[in-house]
């Protein structure tokens, strides 16, 4: 089984990419985050005519959302919300006699990594200690992917020195992300694959006029599973070419493939 995990930073505006990575690459399930549009206007038929016609999707007007798109039926799916805020930022699928695939986008935080004077922050503080929880009380094989929006290591940034105290890397969130981790003995597919001493990005600024070449990446989007699943993902590549496709998310997809 292939899954893709991408944050698309607005579906209906890369139509174009979505469509030229299903054709590249043939994923099983992919999980879309911000997807930025309403239930009701989600383009249900494009995935439809790609192949993948087993949506369950949470949106919500020109902010968050998420969405996965599965080429053969599912169980179920459902949606939490966190922090009770009505935000957009879950949906969860039981795949049939397999795991439970939870797609999440979680908040960013603002600029300032502080929770007396940044809403933002507290909230991604509140969304993080709520996952804990959840984490914690988990009994069944899960797979959890998304946009986390946190970079734990130091080589998951291009400067751990000149990013310490910028949002994404604080030590605060990194101590909250290995909460998270303890509280179910989640397994960091991503690192099984590369060593965390070696540089491992998924998300390049538009600020940067040549990101590649600047390289200034962050490594924004994970894919973790239940101890159960152990030794089950047999390939890992963060999709770094399509970062660099016409009119493309500041975000590369990343897929993994499991021997269920």
């Amino acid at each position: 089984m292939r899954i893709i995990t991408w944050n698309i930073n607005s579906v209906r505006a890369r139509l174009d990419i979505v469509e030229k990575l299903i054709k590249d690459y043939d994923p099983d399930v992919l999980c879309l985050q911000e997807t930025k549009v309403q239930d009701h206007m989600f383009p249900e038929g494009f995935f439809q005519d790609l192949g993948m016609p087993h949506l369950a999707i949470h949106g919500q007007k020109s902010h968050h959302g998420v969405a996965t798109a599965a080429k053969q039926p599912f169980d179920e799916s459902f949606k939490i919300d966190w922090c009770s805020k009505g935000d957009a930022r879950h949906i969860a699928i039981k795949l049939k006699d397999g795991p439970t695939v939870h797609n999440f986008y979680v908040p960013a935080g603002g600029d300032e990594p502080d929770v007396e004077i940044n809403e933002k922050f507290a909230h991604k503080m509140q969304f993080l200690d709520e996952m804990t929880t959840w984490s914690e009380e988990l009994d069944t094989p899960t797979i959890m992917v998304g946009d986390l929006n946190i970079a734990p290591y130091e080589e998951d940034v291009w400067s751990h020195k000149k990013l310490l105290k910028v949002v994404s890397h604080t030590p605060v969130e990194v101590d909250a992300m290995m909460k998270i981790k303890d509280a179910h003995d989640w397994q960091d597919i991503m690192r099984d694959f590369v060593p965390k001493d070696e540089k491992l990005f998924s998300w390049w600024s538009y600020r940067a006029k040549d990101w590649s070449a600047a390289d200034k990446g962050r490594r924004l989007d994970h894919v973790w599973t239940s101890p159960s699943l152990k030794g089950k993902a047999v390939k890992m590549e963060v999709l770094r070419n399509v970062r660099g496709w016409v009119k493309p998310s500041d975000h590369a997809p990343v897929l993994v493939d499991f021997d269920l």
